[in-house]
């Protein structure tokens, strides 16, 4: 994109702030207009004294910190992505924090394929840095510099996107919009599935796995990001395929061990009833509610994603069975 300046040439200060205010980034509110922009102003030039880390327990061990802003910025940030990133589409190869996108439509086109590659993006979130925000969220043929500044600032801290802040899923998508259409145009040449969720690439097909990694890297680099080689996984179809934690061998289904798990918890509340296998695995029987609320929602999920499991639609029954006699405070068993 070229140098876009002179397309703002002629607009006042007036008008950039008429633009500003028609945002409506506080929201509803009786503030005068001056106090408004006074407002986003100071949250944009000090935006590192609203965050605070949080940790947050990840899937296999260890932690993950998010930088959470506080309410007054995550509520002018929920109006920035409301109020003007949602006006903008993600490529379509973009399977995650887009309105119609999800772990089970993403999994689904890489199904019953004869290789699965699976690519991460090191440090996916602070290595998309301010100059990429400002160049692809919040282009100079729709906001003047000064309004550009002020939007990709409230966005971001210390120069890249906060993990937790939430602009930053949408922002993320619309910084890679460039590098989805490049590899699906380059992978759809070669018979090639491509999909990427957040930081997680899968491509799916009979291809020379090699050349994909080597192509993909290259242009990663190009583009200032870099690949995790540590996390690059190759499925082949004698092996379990997984895409988004979905087994996408042939039909789509949660893992083996997953189910299996599931299935005896159940069974064991159906034999001995829920609080004696509360009682039985050491657990509080006041939990029963949560517990059984647990369950469903992993048996709901397990639905989701293959809605033909006649075992686990029988078993969402019982569940919303127990939950109903629990809440009307009758015992089943009695």
């Amino acid at each position: 994109m070229g140098d876009t300046r002179g397309l703002w040439k002629y607009c006042t200060k007036e008008q950039i702030k008429d633009m500003l205010i028609s945002f409506h980034l506080l929201g509803e509110t009786d503030w005068a207009e001056e106090k408004i922009l006074a407002c986003l102003f100071a949250l944009s030039n000090h935006p590192k004294e609203h965050y605070h880390p949080v940790r947050i327990p990840k899937g296999r061990g260890g932690y993950r910190t998010l930088d959470v802003p506080d309410g007054l910025l995550k509520k002018v940030q929920r109006n920035i992505l409301h109020h003007i990133l949602d006006g903008f589409t993600p490529s379509a190869a973009a399977a995650a924090y887009q309105r119609g996108s999800s772990v089970r439509a993403n999994a689904e086109q890489h199904q019953g394929k004869e290789l699965v590659l699976k690519l991460d993006i090191c440090d996916f979130f602070r290595n998309i840095t301010f100059p990429m925000v400002l160049s692809k969220a919040f282009p100079g043929e729709y906001f003047p510099p000064s309004v550009r500044v002020m939007l990709t600032s409230l966005c971001c801290l210390d120069h890249h996107l906060p993990q937790g802040a939430p602009t930053s899923p949408a922002i993320s998508n619309l910084v890679m919009a460039p590098f989805d259409e490049h590899m699906l145009d380059w992978c759809g040449q070669r018979g090639i599935s491509y999909s990427r969720y957040s930081d997680d690439m899968t491509f799916s097909g009979d291809f020379n796995w090699e050349g994909v990694l080597r192509k993909t890297e290259g242009f990663l680099e190009a583009y200032g990001l870099e690949l995790n080689r540590e996390k690059t996984r190759l499925c082949t179809r004698g092996a379990r395929q997984t895409v988004t934690g979905i087994v996408v061998n042939e039909k789509l289904q949660l893992s083996r061990e997953y189910r299996r798990r599931l299935r005896q918890e159940i069974h064991y509340c159906r034999t001995y009833g829920v609080e004696d296998h509360l009682r039985r695995v050491g657990r509080d029987e006041t939990q029963k509610r949560g517990y059984l609320q647990s369950l469903l929602g992993k048996v709901r999920y397990l639905l989701y994603v293959n809605p033909q499991d006649l075992w686990f639609r029988e078993a969402e029954g019982f569940l919303r069975q127990e939950l109903n006699v629990q809440y009307t405070g009758t015992s089943f068993y009695k």
